[in-house]
């Protein structure tokens, strides 16, 4: 089994705080926070975080457009349409260098340490923004746009754009609609023996629907044994991607924990797997997880920084790209797949303070499952 990527953000972190030594400065004003910052870029932001309406767009985009250029590091596969759009809508070039989180991760704290300038905005995972905000790389961003993100996405330092929600999906040549279970806690009968997946890496799903069963009166050893069951009935799977391929393949019926986005590809496509019905009710709660952009403060190009985080968040830009490629967006809209539903979300600060705890409970949990890697 491959060593978590959690322990592996957990061990950049060590590193970075090692090597960058700069605790966050006190006070109230969040900008007062950020360690490393370009006078520049900070007035550029100050500037616009305290405009709004048509004269903050019109002498933005004006201010961008000067500029002529972004540079954005992601881990966002799905990111092209949007950069797409981006400069078709402003003739403004987009620079983008695609990674892994933690290896956009890598690449910003190696930068900031040599006192390189390579990135004006970051579009990644959670974890990793929370890691660039702790080392007061990140600078605060306001506007109309954000004020309308859901609440759990208003982050200090990083405004989400889209969430990944884990769901429980099924193989509807292999599960009828009456056989759906009401809750994942049916997956730990002996009849769903082999029939059953969990991913290999899912540890903050599993620490918020911990805590969720906590929360509802199970004690401890209830909730484990819960877990310990579901595991014994599952094949462990390394991939989000993967494990929706082989739950339409049939390779078993069930799954506690897809992202929402890729079983509905599946369904789009024809494919036999669905999280939701006409007919049948999601499995709750829904996990759901932020991803979102955060400003550099040592931007070379802050005004088109700044608004590319404005496209990102704009209903006629990043979102309908973003609800395009079947994702849930951060600025709920009239069809809102989330409406309606119990959800719980990852805590953030809890993965980040107990990597470790998680990990190693997530994997004993885990031990219980034929683990499938293909």
């Amino acid at each position: 089994m491959k060593k978590n990527a959690l322990l592996i953000v957990a061990a950049v972190l060590a590193v970075a705080l090692t090597a960058c030594g700069n605790p966050a400065a006190s006070g109230d004003d969040k900008a007062e926070k950020v360690d490393n910052v370009d006078s520049h870029a900070k007035e550029v932001f100050d500037k616009f975080n305290e405009m709004s309406g048509s004269e903050r767009t019109d002498a933005l985009i004006a201010a961008a457009q000067e500029e002529g250029e972004i540079s954005i590091y992601t881990s966002n596969t799905d990111l092209d349409a949007i950069v797409d759009a981006f400069d078709e809508a402003y003739g403004i070039d987009v620079n983008v260098y695609r990674g892994n989180s933690e290896s956009v991760l890598q690449r910003v704290l190696q930068e900031s340490k040599a006192g390189f300038a390579g990135v004006d905005l970051i579009e990644t995972n959670s974890g990793e923004l929370n890691i660039l905000a702790e080392e007061g790389l990140l600078y605060p961003y306001s506007s109309e746009l954000r004020d309308a993100v859901r609440e759990e996405g208003q982050k200090e330092f990083w405004t989400a754009d889209r969430f990944n929600a884990f769901v429980v999906a099924w193989n509807t040549d292999l599960v009828s609609d009456d056989q759906v279970p009401a809750s994942i806690e049916e997956f730990a009968d002996p009849k769903w023996a082999g029939k059953v997946s969990m991913e290999l890496g899912d540890v903050d799903w599993f620490s918020a629907m911990w805590n969720y069963y906590l929360d509802a009166g199970k004690s401890e050893d209830e909730v484990q044994a819960m877990f310990e069951g579901i595991a014994a009935n599952s094949k462990v799977v390394k991939g989000h991607t993967v494990q929706a391929e082989l739950l339409s393949a049939g390779e078993f019926a069930a799954g506690v924990s897809l992202y929402s986005h890729s079983v509905q590809e599946g369904t789009e496509e024809g494919r036999p797997i669905e999280w939701r019905g006409d007919s049948v009710e999601p499995v709750q709660p829904v996990v759901l997880r932020p991803n979102g952009g955060g400003l550099v403060g040592t931007a070379q190009h802050p005004a088109a920084a700044l608004l590319f985080m404005d496209f990102l968040l704009s209903a006629e830009g990043g979102q309908r790209a973003i609800a395009d490629e079947f994702r849930i967006g951060s600025v709920p809209g009239g069809n809102d797949p989330l409406a309606g539903l119990e959800t719980v979300q990852v805590d953030e600060d809890e993965m980040l303070d107990n990597i470790e705890k998680w990990d190693e409970l997530y994997a004993a949990i885990i031990q219980g499952g034929e683990i499938t890697e293909e």
